[in-house]
């Protein structure tokens, strides 16, 4: 037979099985018509575990943007805190040797660290009181640090400046802000109706006094950022009051990394030293530790041997007591990884549950559909439908209906993600991606050609005899 031959051969088979399987879905069509109802309740199950499956997913995608959107606030993956710790149980006996973290080994890092690009100290008090006027604050974040946690932190100046060395070196009585101590010192914008930048103005700071220079941005998440322009615009043309929803401190302020930002405030690291740290009513010279220190290298790929310069640099500064240890962000972004793939799991079993009921019924649906339908098929196969025409279009039905529940849940899982934008904090607003929409259509058709398959093979064995004489 010649190659032209056999393929006229395989075209003819292409459109006679594709003929074949568009009847099996009319046929399909119309039976799921003739019993609407039936049908409805048939096709709940996959409507569902579909729904489910999509919007499960939506909100495991917002929560993985959410987080790593908090990451990257914070420094990144090349950023690396160093802490103060507890001395290891086999150098107790050097506890009195101990000096903990100081401007020492910053110098240090610097100069006999090549893969450490950035050191930054931070000098921490959380005692501070913030007043002006009748109106006082406890900011979180009250730091005495250099100018380059600018950069180490995220940091944006919106108005003023950033502190300098000069300012360090001179102990200056300056301090940068974040939006939520201008917020509660001088007033919020929503509260005011216009934006107050402070810089010039003094405030005290236990007793001592403090002149802001600049001010950061205010921070927040994306989908918070988003939301709070559409409110705008809305206010905008409605002219109505605003509503306040909490610009310092509110949900605006997002999750806890863009609260911690905005409420920070940054002064000289010697200023803190000199004027912060020295003990009240004393002449004791002022605490030289360090809260922690910061590092940043140049490479993620380099972490580890960076991890190793820095330990052994801190260990010769340290005489050898391992009073420290280092805190990375690679950590955090392991506990993203570990808890989106828990999420995604317990989303996924809930999911399959519900599209094996779903399963289930459309089996309990076919089987009841065969029984009604006896002669129907005894009369197919007695003028030549073969065991296999009866198998097909017993599967394509079935797959009829678990189509259409797909779809159909594809549709409800949109209004259900609604329900979870509003229920859920912006920054983790649930996102519906394509892929889980494909994924959810797929497992739907497998359920059906699975749930197909008993009623199918029950069909096809039936006998055309005593198929012609049920009654």
């Amino acid at each position: 037979m010649s190659s032209e031959g056999s393929g006229k051969i395989i075209e003819h088979s292409f459109l006679f099985y594709s003929v074949g399987l568009l009847n099996a879905g009319t046929i399909g069509f119309k039976e799921i018509w003739a019993h609407k109802f039936r049908s409805i309740l048939t096709m709940l199950g996959i409507i569902l575990g579909v729904s489910s499956l999509v919007a499960m997913s939506a909100m495991v995608k917002g929560m993985e943007n959410g987080m790593r959107e908090a990451l990257i606030a914070i420094g990144g993956l090349e950023k690396i805190r160093i802490e103060e710790q507890d001395i290891p149980a086999n150098q107790s006996h050097l506890a009195d040797q101990a000096v903990g973290n100081t401007i020492y080994d910053v110098y240090a890092l610097k100069q006999s660290a090549p893969l450490v690009k950035m050191v930054t100290p931070e000098m921490r008090s959380n005692k501070a009181i913030f007043t002006r006027g009748n109106k006082s604050f406890n900011p979180w974040n009250f730091t005495g640090t250099w100018p380059n946690a600018l950069e180490m932190n995220q940091h944006v100046i919106a108005h003023g400046r950033m502190i300098n060395e000069i300012d360090d070196e001179n102990v200056a009585s300056v301090c940068v802000i974040g939006t939520m101590i201008r917020d509660e010192l001088f007033g919020s914008p929503e509260k005011t109706g216009q934006e107050i930048i402070p810089v010039g103005q003094q405030i005290t700071v236990n007793g001592q006094p403090l002149t802001i220079v600049g001010m950061f941005e205010h921070y927040e998440s994306e989908q918070d950022k988003k939301a709070r322009l559409l409110e705008k615009e809305r206010e905008n043309e409605s002219k109505g009051p605003a509503r306040s929803r909490g610009w310092g401190g509110g949900k605006r302020g997002g999750s806890f990394v863009y609260r911690l930002k905005n409420s920070t405030v940054y002064i000289p690291l010697n200023t803190m030293w000199l004027k912060f740290k020295t003990p009240m009513g004393t002449n004791s010279l002022p605490d030289p530790r360090l809260s922690s220190l910061s590092i940043k290298i140049s490479d993620i790929e380099h972490l580890d041997p960076a991890l190793q310069q820095a330990r052994n640099i801190l260990m010769h500064t340290h005489k050898g007591i391992e009073d420290f240890a280092f805190q990375t962000q690679e950590n955090w972004a392991d506990q993203i990884n570990v808890s989106i793939k828990n999420a995604r799991m317990s989303g996924g079993i809930i999911s399959a549950i519900s599209l094996l009921v779903g399963g289930i019924g459309i089996m309990n649906i076919m089987l009841a559909s065969i029984t009604e339908r006896v002669r129907e098929i005894g009369i197919r196969k007695a003028i030549g439908a073969t065991d296999a025409n009866v198998f097909i279009q017993i599967i394509v039905e079935s797959v009829v209906i678990a189509i259409l529940g797909g779809i159909t849940g594809l549709l409800a899982s949109y209004g259900l993600v609604q329900v979870l934008v509003w229920a859920t904090p912006n920054e983790n607003t649930p996102v519906i991606t394509i892929d889980a929409m494909i994924v959810a259509v797929l497992f739907s058709i497998l359920v059906g050609i699975l749930a197909g398959i008993i009623p199918a093979i029950k069909a096809a064995r039936l006998s055309p005899i005593q198929a012609l004489r049920y009654e």
